[in-house]
Order: C-alpha cells, then structure tokens, then sequence
C-alpha cells in the first residue's frame, strides 16, 4: 500500500487562495465605499444652490446727509479762532458740530486738514473730507461715528458749497 502524501500540500493551497480572496474582497469593498464616498460628495455639491449675482439697491436712508454728521474742529496750527470760525462755516453747510477747541492730540499737521474717524464714521468721513481740499483721512479706533476735523497749517478755507439741485443731489438707482 502507498499512501499519497498530496492531502496536506492541498489544505495548504486551499488556505493561501481563501486568504487571497478574503485579501481581493477587502480591497474591492474599500474602492467601492471610496468610490461611492466620492459620488455622494460629487453629487451634494452639484444640488447646492449656486450665488447668482443680483443687483443690490441702495435706498437713498442710506447716503449720509450733512445734517446726519456730528463733527469736531479742531485747531493744529498757532492761528487764533480758525477752528472756531470754521466751525461757523461748517454749521452753515448743514454739519451738526459738537466740538470746538484746539487739536487734543496736539499733532503738527502738514496738509491742509486731518479728518479723523472710526470703523462705523467712514460714510461720514468722506463727506467732511470733501469740505477741504487737500484733507488726509485717519482711520482711529474710535466705536462712534463722530468725525474729527483737524486743521493744519496751510488751512485757507473750505472748498465752496457744490451748485447741485435736490433731485440732481441723490440719483436713484436705475432697475430698482
């Protein structure tokens, strides 16, 4: 009698090719939830709503007006009265003036006017910065929207009132 010793040469493949298919299942079931994962994040960021630019209107509450500008004018120069009789002028433009007196961060300013403000003060800003021609604009860390005219030294006057009409003052935005 002879016995065949083939028995255990085959538990030994029978094992090696149930590992690799347990190895090629694991690896198919890793690409397909990778693959999916991928689908899924494709196809969410497909449904979401794009932007689409819209034209914003501005209604005219909020363009500043003059009379809406509180302003402080203040003196830097060694000119007696200028940041008072400016102060007149600027009343008279519609400005609201709560201050008066000489520049309390006694700077020398070399243009002819400083116009200091803060973050929630910048609308205001531009309007006072038109007053005087050559003004410089400083943004500070002031939290109220009050507005500092500074005067310097070749300070002459304020540019002259602009000749527009009251419709010609505010435009409307077209399509709105």
């Amino acid at each position: 009698m002879s016995y065949v010793v083939e028995s255990g040469a085959s538990a030994a493949r029978r094992a090696r090719r149930r590992r690799a298919l347990i190895t090629l299942g694991v690896v198919a079931l890793m690409l397909f939830f990778a693959f999916w994962y991928a689908y899924s994040y494709f196809q969410t960021s497909n449904t979401k709503p794009r932007a689409v630019p819209t034209q914003t209107c501005t209604s005219t509450s909020a363009v500043r007006t003059p009379a809406q500008v509180t302003v402080n004018v203040y003196n830097a120069t060694d000119r007696a009265g200028l940041a008072a009789r400016t102060a007149s002028d600027v009343r008279k433009r519609g400005f609201r003036v709560s201050a008066v007196s000489n520049d309390p961060l006694q700077k020398k300013i070399a243009a002819a006017a400083e116009v200091r403000y803060g973050a929630t003060g910048a609308p205001s800003a531009k309007l006072v910065l038109a007053l005087v021609k050559g003004s410089k604009g400083v943004k500070d860390s002031r939290t109220d929207s009050s507005v500092d005219l500074v005067l310097g030294n070749t300070f002459t006057a304020l540019t002259p009132p602009p000749k527009t009409t009251p419709a010609a003052a505010a435009p409307s935005p077209t399509g709105c």
